[in-house]
């Protein structure tokens, strides 16, 4: 089970140090379970694909994180995560994951929930994802793939920045 305090980098408690919001609890963000909500991994031209190649294939991978409210403190977040390799037009494996976690945040200001959902849960998830998706590419008989680590933080503000942006265009409309 989680620890039951919010520790500092230097193991101090969110408590001792100070760290409470406006209504004097100590914000806490707990991880009550993860999971695999979908994987798919497909090698539409093994064996012939999994021969050694001159060039590295091309490899397009999308990242996109969804959240979804289960009560007034706790939170289904989602990463889906979409690998495809490709030599010229020829698929050699595409994986596709769907992996949430359920989370606690408590005691956050208001404004500060949604950069923790979308930025901090995310990050939380990631390193685990990422070696579902290395694991299902190597059981397939390719090399790991490794996804390098994401900005979620980045994602986040381009994500608020098209919101606005369409927030705008609705109501010139």
């Amino acid at each position: 089970m989680a620890d039951e305090t919010d520790k500092t980098n230097d193991g101090e408690t969110a408590a001792a140090t100070g760290a409470t919001t406006g209504n004097g609890k100590s914000p806490q963000l707990s991880i009550l379970t993860q999971y695999v909500k979908d994987l798919s991994f497909e090698s539409p031209g093994a064996p012939m694909t999994l021969r050694q190649r001159d060039k590295a294939p091309a490899i397009n991978i999308n990242i996109n994180v969804n959240a979804n409210p289960m009560s007034e403190t706790d939170y289904d977040v989602v990463l889906t995560l979409n690998a495809t390799a490709k030599d010229d037009d020829k698929v050699l494996f595409n994986v596709e994951l769907i992996y949430g976690g359920v989370f606690r945040v408590d005691g956050f200001p208001k404004e500060h929930t949604l950069p923790v959902v979308f930025i901090e849960c995310p990050r939380m998830l990631f390193p685990f994802a990422r070696q579902i998706v290395a694991e299902c590419t190597r059981n397939g008989g390719f090399p790991p793939l490794m996804i390098d680590p994401v900005d979620f933080a980045r994602m986040f503000q381009q994500r608020m920045a098209e919101e606005q942006a369409r927030q705008k265009v609705e109501t010139t409309n």
